[in-house]
């Protein structure tokens, strides 16, 4: 990144509200998250940007897979 695109996102990220900021990529991203399931497993927990819970798939890749069949990016979040 260079130095001019840094303090262009550091200055966006200073004048965008806590409202905005939640919605920023809500239509092109949705986050993978692992998470602990019933029986001592790890099942893949989908969230879309704003963190608002979408499905739970049992495998990473199906999970990514339907991400992508919804016309959106998956990232992987911890």
């Amino acid at each position: 990144m260079t130095e001019q695109q840094n303090t262009q996102n550091v200055r966006l990220s200073r004048t965008m509200s806590a409202v905005d900021f939640a919605g920023y990529g809500v239509h092109e991203i949705a986050y993978v998250k692992p998470i602990p399931d019933d029986e001592g497993g790890i099942t893949f927990a989908i969230h879309a940007a704003d963190g608002t819970p979408l499905t739970v798939l049992p495998d990473r890749e199906i999970a990514f897979a339907v991400v992508r069949q919804n016309d959106l990016e998956p990232v992987s979040a911890h």
